[in-house]
C-alpha cells in the first residue's frame, strides 16, 4: 500500500516541482494533499492524516516548527524541504530529522523516502518528528534530546547526559554521565557544529567537552581539564585562550 503524503510549501513552483518528482521517482508515495501556509497545512494534515509530510521550513506568517507544534496527533514522519538555515539545520540534525535542500536533489528525495519506509516497517513510532517537537518546546538546550546513529540503528539521549566526545578515526566516542561509551557513526567535526550552542567546546583536535562537567583546570602550555568522570584532557595551546575567555579568565 502506498504511503500517503502531504506537501506544504508557500511557493507554487516548489509544490509543483516536488509533486512531479514524487510522482515520477517515488512509486510508494501518493500525494493526497497540497497546502501553502501553516493554516492550510494544518487543515490538510487533519483531513488526510498522512504517513509523510513534506514541509517547507520558511513560510509567511509562520514556519515549519510553528505548524508542527499545532498538530494534535503526529501520524507521520516529516521531510523538511529547506534552503540552508543554520538554526534550522542544527534543530533537524539533533533530531536526526529527514530533510532535503533546495533546489531539490532527486537522489536525496528518494533516499529520504526510502529511510522513512524502512523505519515504518520496523516501528509505528514517529520518533524523529516527535523528538524535534519536544526540543522546540524546551528552552534549556541541555535538556533537549539528540538522536545518535549507531551501527545497530540509533539511540536517543539527553544532551545533558553527554560528558565529552572523542575522535575515533571517522567515528566519535560519546562518553555519558552514567559511564557508558557509545561509538557513533559521525565525525567529531559533525558534533562540534551540532553542539557548539549547547555549552560544548572543542578544546583539542580530538576532544569536544561539555563545559558543565568540568571539575578543574590545571595551568600549563595549553593546560589540562579534569572532567567529572575523572578523565584528564589536554587543552591545545591554540585553543587555550578561547577556553580561558569562555570562563572570563
Amino acid at each position: 500500500m502506498a504511503m500517503k503524503a502531504v506537501i506544504v510549501d508557500d511557493e507554487v513552483s516548489g509544490r509543483e516541482t516536488l509533486l512531479h518528482y514524487i510522482q515520477k521517482y517515488c512509486m510508494d508515495v501518493e500525494v493526497v494533499g497540497l497546502a501553502d501556509s501553516v493554516k492550510s497545512g494544518l487543515e490538510v494534515i487533519e483531513k488526510w492524516r498522512p504517513d509523510i509530510l513534506f514541509l517547507d521550513v520558511e513560510m509567511p506568517y509562520g514556519n515549519a516548527f510553528d505548524l508542527l507544534e499545532q498538530v494534535k496527533e503526529i501520524t507521520f514522519e516529516t521531510v523538511f524541504v529547506t534552503a540552508f538555515s543554520n538554526y534550522a539545520m542544527k534543530a533537524l540534525n539533533c533530531s536526526a530529522a529527514y530533510y532535503i535542500l533546495k533546489p531539490i536533489d532527486i537522489d536525496e528525495l528518494v533516499s529520504a523516502v526510502d529511510k522513512i519506509k524502512g523505519q515504518r516497517e520496523k516501528s509505528k513510532e514517529f520518533i524523529h518528528t516527535k523528538i524535534l517537537i519536544e526540543n522546540i518546546n524546551i528552552v534549556n538546550k541541555q535538556l533537549q534530546k539528540i538522536v545518535l546513529p549507531t551501527m545497530e540503528g540509533f539511540e536517543v539521549i539527553h544532551v545533558k547526559d553527554i560528558i565529552r566526545c572523542q575522535a575515533n578515526d571517522n567515528f566519535t566516542d560519546i562518553i555519558l554521565a552514567e559511564g557508558k561509551k557509545m561509538l557513533i557513526c559521525r565525525t567529531l567535526k559533525h558534533f562540534e557544529g551540532l553542539l557548539e550552542d549547547y555549552d560544548f567546546m572543542r578544546i583539542h583536535k580530538s576532544h569536544l567537552i561539555n563545559i558543565q562537567y568540568i571539575k578543574k583546570y590545571r595551568k600549563g602550555k595549553g593546560g589540562q581539564v579534569v572532567m567529572s568522570d575523572g578523565s584528564e584532557i589536554d587543552v591545545s595551546p591554540a585553543k587555550k585562550q578561547d577556553f580561558l575567555d569562555r570562563f572570563g579568565s
